[in-house]
């Protein structure tokens, strides 16, 4: 999503609801998200999982100095102790190379996942190990840029709602659904705005 789609989908919200509108007026919009479509970013999730952003791409660094191409067979070729030493758990060692042998065997094809619908893309995505429905609308939002995806599992996005509608404490997945089915068909934009508060809302 560009600054242009994310500007008309930020009116669109605040039109239908003010505490969206209240926020905006303060905030502004929210910057945009965009990956690349591919490996290197499915990659990258597995790499991110459970670390900060900075480690992370560290990380990433590494395996790209490491690389001749940033491509599954060229992640193939490397021991797996190789990767481990960039940083990655035995576990992440196991979910990138499962990722890299799925997109050479076919198993797995990523140029495809453009012609899939959403929950169709979101399942054949977690299919992969490692990848649970958070990592799979992840890439839906950021690489395929898709326009109606909250994920509903991220902490940040629960708090970050919970805090701009006023709650107790954070709503349950299921809650933070129910309240945003008015914002349909613009929650990835809603998404990325409730990250956006979540830096700047009041505490």
């Amino acid at each position: 999503m560009d600054e242009k789609t994310i500007v008309k989908g930020m009116r669109v919200l605040s039109n239908i609801d003010q505490d969206v509108a209240i926020a905006y007026e303060r905030l502004g919009p929210p910057p945009p998200r965009l990956r690349p479509k591919g490996f290197e970013t499915f990659l990258s999730i597995i790499v991110s999982q459970q670390i900060s952003t900075e480690v992370a791409s560290l990380i990433m660094q590494r395996v790209f100095n490491l690389l001749p191409e940033m491509s599954a067979a060229a992640l193939m070729s490397l021991d797996d102790q190789e990767l481990r030493d960039t940083g990655f758990s035995w576990r992440k060692v196991e979910y990138a190379k499962g990722l890299a042998n799925a997109i050479q065997t076919g198993a797995f094809d990523v140029d495809g996942l453009q012609q899939m619908s959403d929950q169709q893309a979101i399942e054949k995505i977690t299919t992969l190990k490692g990848f649970g429905r958070w990592s799979a609308e992840i890439y839906l939002m950021f690489s395929l840029g898709r326009q109606d995806i909250f994920p509903a599992d991220d902490l940040a996005l629960l708090i970050a709602l919970g805090k701009l509608k006023g709650l107790c404490g954070k709503p349950s997945p299921k809650h933070a659904r129910e309240l945003l089915e008015p914002w349909s068909p613009w929650r990835s934009v809603g998404s990325l705005f409730l990250w956006h508060y979540y830096r700047g809302a009041p505490a």
